[in-house]
């Protein structure tokens, strides 16, 4: 009975496309949490992950076991797409993996949809002046009263009140023509 190397070759192949295939289903949301951690942005670590099994495809052929788990060598490329990627930043931003929350029962959806807003608001934001960013800071997120934030910027109470609508009113510009 002969062994034929090329057949050999083509089912080892096949049954590490195979592999790789189920280790995509169950390590893709993995590996990219895993980039996450280490960016701190959701779409690049989303990107990163993809590209991982892209190259794991790319070099499927010179793969080998070597006692390790075709998942430890996935997680060897993320963490070397992770510092290929620091390399190429100018500033490095890591998210602590004790910050990263993911509440039960969120919908993706949702959440995309806040994010997206939540951008829009501010480019919308850094269009206003350095005083009225202040006076709607201090106002909604601070909880100041007009008169308190009055205090705080040396400016009369109507001065506060005229600034403050002055910034809805464009904030409500940007927005509308920012759709």
């Amino acid at each position: 009975m002969s062994t034929d190397p090329d057949k050999c070759k083509t089912d080892a192949r096949e049954y590490n496309q195979a592999k790789l295939a189920s280790l995509y289903e169950e390590y893709y949301g993995k590996i990219a949490r895993y980039v996450y951690v280490r960016i701190g942005n959701r779409t690049e670590a989303e990107d990163i992950a993809g590209e991982v099994f892209l190259k794991a495809l790319d070099s499927l052929k010179s793969y080998k076991e070597r006692g390790l788990p075709m998942q430890a060598w996935l997680f060897r490329i993320a963490h070397n797409l992770v510092v290929d990627h620091w390399r190429k930043m100018t500033k490095i931003k890591t998210v602590s993996i004790d910050t990263v929350q993911v509440e039960a029962g969120t919908d993706p959806v949702t959440i995309a949809e806040k994010n997206i807003e939540l951008e829009r608001a501010t480019r919308a934001m850094k269009q206003l002046s350095r005083e009225q960013r202040e006076v709607l800071g201090l106002r909604f997120f601070g909880g100041l009263t007009s008169k308190e934030t009055g205090g705080v910027l040396n400016k009369s109470d109507g001065a506060v009140r005229e600034m403050q609508r002055a910034a809805i009113e464009k904030l409500r510009k940007l927005l509308v023509t920012d759709y």
